[in-house]
C-alpha cells in the first residue's frame, strides 16, 4: 500500500470542477461490465460496458442513453487510446460514469479528467494527497475539453 493511502477513502473532490472522483469501487454491482463485442451481439440490455484498447467506442453512440457505466481499460500507462475513447464518448453526449481502469498513474489523472473520465480504478492504490496535488498543479489550461474548464485564451479574449 502506498504511503498515506487511506483504504477507507473511496472518493475525493476535484477542486477544478467539483466532480467526485472514485479511486476504489467497493460498491457491489448487480451487473458486471460486458465487453463491447458482447454488448453489440447478444447483451444489448447490459448497463455497464468495458472498452478495451483497439475497440471502436463509436459503436456505442446509439446506445449511450442506456449505459450507466463505461469502463475503459488501460493495460499499460503507455497506451493512450483510452483518452480518445473518453473524448469521443463525452463529445457524443455520454453523461454516465466513465471509469479508467488498469495501469493508471497519479500524474495521468488530471489529463484523464480533462478528457472526460470521472472515476478511476487503478491497479495500484493511489495516495489521495498526491492526486489532489496533481489536480491543483495547473490553474490554467490551453485547450477546451470535456471537463468544462475555460481555456486561458478565452479568458484573455472573451467573446
Amino acid at each position: 500500500m502506498a504511503d498515506g493511502f487511506d483504504p477507507d477513502q473511496t472518493t475525493m473532490t476535484d477542486s477544478g470542477g467539483g466532480v467526485q472522483l472514485r479511486f476504489r469501487d467497493d460498491e457491489v454491482r448487480e451487473e458486471p461490465a460486458v465487453t463491447l463485442d458482447s454488448f453489440l451481439v447478444d447483451q444489448s440490455n447490459a448497463t455497464a460496458v468495458r472498452v478495451e484498447p483497439g475497440d471502436d467506442a463509436r459503436q456505442l453512440l446509439s446506445s449511450l442513453d442506456r449505459i450507466a457505466l463505461i469502463e475503459v481499460s488501460f493495460p499499460s500507462f503507455r497506451d493512450g487510446r483510452g483518452y480518445s475513447v473518453a473524448r469521443i464518448l463525452r463529445e457524443a453526449g455520454y453523461a454516465g460514469e466513465l471509469r479508467a481502469e488498469g495501469d493508471v498513474l497519479v500524474d495521468q489523472i488530471p489529463l484523464m479528467r480533462r478528457c472526460g473520465f470521472d472515476a478511476f480504478a487503478p491497479e495500484q492504490p493511489l495516495n489521495p494527497a498526491d492526486a489532489e496535488a496533481a489536480f491543483d498543479r495547473w490553474a490554467d489550461v490551453y485547450q477546451a475539453t470535456a471537463d468544462g474548464r475555460q481555456p486561458i485564451w478565452a479568458k484573455r479574449h472573451p467573446a
